[in-house]
């Protein structure tokens, strides 16, 4: 069996090399992580559809499912509280009994608000928590339609701003039915006319403030919508933003009573405009606030018809700059005063010339460019999902590094290095279901996900994977961690950093720090595994892969050889020992200046008896190689492939 093991890779290896495959082709994780994963709740039954929420700078996080909402402690994200919300009434639905399917949690004054499919009848709940604080308690109910969809499958989303309710979800079965509305709270019921969107796909509401001016702070609407132009080549799907007026009262009793006087919209433009390729899918969106509103920044992911995804990046000063400044599409006249789209504290008292502007023409004639302009910050041929941005304070910068989900239930983790986007890691959360909900603690620099069968946690301060030394945690470009005296920890004043360009020129270490990393790195270099191989058999040697960046070659008696990467291993392969195979093998990693003998091998001329040899079969013999647990999963990678056959 080992012999056709080592066939099986050997022609693997060659299939590789004359087609020029690789694993730094493409945008590639420098490091497969293990990383700190935990999970905090598995589901009795497999969840639908999952909602998180965590109201700014709170300790607990709430998780709607079916017929419960969870409340967690994100100190240590144990559950607090399992809320049970059943269907109310006593209607029937078509398959099996009626669900209540959670679809919005919000912060609303001194409670909870919370909304549900309530089989297909939207219901409403206010829950206030009792004075000790270990349960909650539900105070009113409300008919929920507008607010909750009446089936999970259908888009909607919610806000809170000041304490005013936000919403829009259809209003019955129809998607063309779907509303962004004022639904509740202090101001007035405000609503959309029917002519402004085009069977739209909501992704993300959020709500910019400007504490120098509040009274002209906006709520950004980000969607996609069915394309204008119907040219065979045209894509069906066009990605805008669009924004109302926090202040916004509606027109007056006689023009455009409750209705937003304030609203414009603007194509959102992702992809390479020299060439006229764009990313028209709008998959998700991710908001940076910043004490300068103008540079609060936009990430948003997007999709394409030719199955590649890309990341772009836009500030709300050039968002604004477009409604603000641009021509309103479809319209020759002269641009009444005030401008179409202003804020101002009494809209009711707006002139009908400024309105029929907004009511007939909101869209502008300039797009929104992202900040790069002539291409994507990030683009792959992964499928991302989702996506979160943390801001990180390193040593000498605060830096963003993007989480991205993909449709395997992995997690990229993404340096935002200038213009350039460096993929830090790779850690897979589930290998059987598809992620349904994320969101970023970044208090604690956790990531929390929703799958259908669990809530996992993954820890976004991964330093141990980086531990062997000061190059290692320098290269790694990771501004959660950094060198120190005792090692590579999370990022704390004075350690030693070099996130921008990884250059590890800044690990000057003392004589102390020296004699710790040698002492570790001699104990690993004592370790080394000798082989008694006999002649005219196959054989394979394995050393682990420590970094996708890094190029690793064997070194044998001053030769050098590639290596064939297998999984996480790096292997080199020989056909037949002869003896020039034996010797000193070494597993040689270099990545910029930075050189280190990964794992070292000694192979010795194994002498067989000739009758010991007839006694025997070939599957008998042991010709372990230094990796056992990688034998098991070639062997299981040939299997696959023989049964192919």
């Amino acid at each position: 069996m080992r012999r056709l093991v080592v066939i099986y890779i050997w022609l693997v290896w060659d299939v590789q090399r004359v087609l020029g495959v690789g694993w730094t082709d493409g945008p590639t994780p420098r490091l497969l992580s293990n990383g700190t994963v935990s999970v905090v709740f598995e589901y009795e039954e497999y969840q639908k559809h999952l909602v998180f929420f965590q109201h700014e700078n709170s300790t607990e996080m709430y998780v709607g499912g079916t017929d419960f909402v969870l409340r967690l402690d994100t100190d240590d994200y144990h559950i607090k509280e399992i809320l049970t919300l059943k269907t109310t009434g006593n209607q029937l639905c078509e398959k099996g009994p009626c669900e209540n399917v959670i679809t919005v949690i919000e912060k609303f004054y001194d409670g909870l608000f919370v909304c549900g499919t309530n089989g297909h009848k939207p219901q409403c709940w206010k829950l206030l928590p009792s004075v000790n604080n270990q349960s909650h308690e539900i105070v009113e109910s409300y008919e929920g339609t507008g607010i909750s969809p009446l089936m999970y499958t259908q888009n909607s989303l919610s806000l809170t701003v000041d304490g005013d309710l936000y919403a829009a979800a259809p209003m019955d079965s129809d998607r063309r039915s779907l509303q962004f509305r004022r639904r509740a709270g202090r101001r007035n019921n405000v609503w959309m006319y029917e002519n402004w969107l085009s069977e739209p796909t909501l992704i993300s509401v959020s709500w910019v403030k400007q504490n120098e001016d509040p009274d002209n702070e906006k709520i950004y609407l980000f969607f996609r919508e069915n394309n204008s132009d119907h040219r065979p080549d045209a894509d069906p799907w066009i990605s805008k933003v669009a924004r109302v007026c926090k202040v916004d009262k509606g027109g007056s009793k006689r023009f455009f009573q409750n209705m937003w006087t304030s609203f414009l919209k603007a194509r959102l433009v992702c992809g390479f405009p020299e060439e006229s390729l764009y990313f028209n899918h709008l998959q998700d969106i991710y908001v940076t606030p910043d004490d300068d509103w103008q540079k609060t920044r936009v990430y948003a992911l997007f999709s394409s018809s030719w199955n590649f995804t890309a990341v772009c990046i836009y500030s709300v000063g050039m968002i604004e700059k477009i409604f603000e400044s641009s021509t309103f599409k479809g319209y020759s006249e002269n641009i009444p005063n005030p401008r179409p789209g202003k804020c101002v504290k009494d809209s009711m008292n707006l002139p009908r010339t400024t309105i029929t502007v907004v009511k007939d023409n909101p869209e502008m004639t300039d797009w929104v460019h992202s900040v790069h302009y002539t291409a994507p910050f990030y683009t792959s041929s992964i499928k991302y999902t989702r996506i979160a941005v943390d801001q990180v304070q390193a040593v000498d910068h605060v830096y963003n590094v993007l989480l991205l989900a993909t449709d395997s239930g992995k997690i990229h983790k993404i340096l935002e290095a200038g213009s350039e986007a460096f993929i830090i890691s790779e850690t897979q959360l589930s290998y059987n279901s598809t992620l349904q909900s994320m969101k970023l603690d970044s208090k604690q620099k956790k990531l929390v996900v929703g799958f259908s069968e669990k809530i996992s946690i993954m820890d976004l301060r991964t330093c141990q994977d980086y531990n062997n030394s000061c190059a290692d945690c320098v290269l790694a470009r990771d501004p959660y961690c950094a060198w120190t005296e005792v090692g590579c920890t999370p990022t704390v004043p004075g350690g030693i950093q070099n996130v921008l360009d990884g250059q590890i020129t800044v690990c000057s270490l003392s004589a102390e720090e020296e004699m710790q990393v040698n002492q570790t790195k001699q104990e690993t270099d004592s370790s080394t595994p000798v082989h008694s191989v006999p002649l005219g058999v196959p054989f394979y040697l394995s050393c682990p892969i420590d970094s996708y960046h890094a190029v690793y070659t064997w070194e044998h008696r001053n030769l050098s050889s590639p290596c064939l990467q297998m999984q996480s291993n790096c292997l080199h392969l020989i056909p037949a020992m002869a003896q020039e195979n034996y010797g000193i093998y070494e597993c040689v990693s270099r990545e910029k200046d930075y050189t280190k003998v990964v794992k070292q091998y000694q192979l010795s001329q194994q002498t067989i008896a000739k009758t010991k040899m007839e006694s025997n079969t070939p599957s008998s013999i042991n010709y372990a190689s230094a990796a056992v647990s990688q034998t098991l999963l070639v062997i299981l990678g040939l299997s696959v492939a023989f049964s192919n056959l």
